[in-house]
């Protein structure tokens, strides 16, 4: 057996004992107190644990709550590193001298409860830290979409979309400046990517108008941009349009009026029997229309 092998099963051994030797007197040193830390998805955190230390530190085991089991994240024993599993070998570092431990590239998939156990004179001090990951939304996306009304703004309503991506945990859409009692939720669903594990959410509400209204969404910490709901309408669309008709059509009947009395057709001339055209006083002729 080569002197590596040989090294790796000693410290292996090393760690089996400790957790035996842990698992017998955990029920003497396990306290109930958990430190909360939050982490960002894709970031590092760092597990710091406490010890009331006048002596130096022989162990340090940082362990993990997973099924209802303990598994062992990172380490040292007399100074030398522990191996490592594979899924936190190239990502957690430990600080001897801090008695901390470096996660970097933080997944959902880490969130949970971790365990400190610092043994000074073959007695672990232990302490509980609860790890949690959070991921910021998108901006939410917000869309309107108001009918028109059929007689001067009676029975407008508008339908509004709200929808952001990319978060963590799962949240929910509140809306900003809308009356509650005007609003009717009509679709409303959260989606979890299957390998991120980051939400997807979306709503659509209907808001019966009562006056124009700002408003935004917001979904977990971000909020969308403000758009305004239920303007009135200062004058009819459709006797806008009737006017602007009825304009072309005056444009269009001076204009042939104009033409026809500015200008007539050929005329022979009595003196030098030439063809030629002849204009008259528009401004005589106008006079008499």
């Amino acid at each position: 057996m080569s002197l590596h092998l040989r090294c790796l099963y000693t410290h292996s051994l090393a760690l089996v004992v400790t957790l035996l030797l842990f698992t017998a007197t955990s029920g003497d040193g396990d306290g109930d107190a958990v430190e909360n830390i939050t982490a960002v998805l894709g970031h590092s955190i760092t597990f710091r644990c406490p010890s009331n230390r006048s002596t130096p530190v022989e162990r340090l085991y940082i362990q993990r709550f997973k099924n209802d089991k303990e598994d062992f994240i990172n380490g040292f024993y007399r100074g030398q590193p522990l191996p490592v599993l594979p899924e936190y070998q190239n990502r957690t570092k430990v600080n001897e001298m801090e008695l901390s431990m470096e996660m970097r590239n933080i997944s959902v998939s880490d969130e949970g409860l971790y365990k400190c156990l610092v043994f000074i004179n073959n007695k672990p001090e232990i302490s509980k830290i609860l790890l949690k990951v959070t991921a910021e939304y998108s901006v939410p996306t917000i869309t309107k979409d108001c009918n028109k009304p059929g007689d001067g703004g009676a029975g407008k309503s508008c339908q509004l979309s709200c929808s952001a991506v990319g978060g963590y945990p799962q949240s929910t859409v509140r809306w900003t400046g809308l009356n509650q009692s005007l609003t009717n939720v009509i679709y409303n669903r959260s989606s979890a990517d299957n390998e991120s594990k980051t939400w997807t959410i979306n709503q659509t509400i209907v808001h019966n108008c009562n006056q124009p209204t700002n408003i935004s969404c917001a979904v977990g910490g971000s909020v969308s941009h403000t758009i305004t709901i239920c303007e009135t309408e200062s004058f009819p669309f459709v006797v806008i349009v009737a006017i602007a008709v009825v304009l072309v059509f005056v444009l269009l009947l001076v204009f042939v009026v104009v033409m026809k009395c500015c200008f007539r057709g050929p005329q022979r001339d009595d003196g030098a029997g030439e063809t030629g055209v002849r204009f008259i006083d528009c401004r005589s002729q106008l006079q008499h229309v």
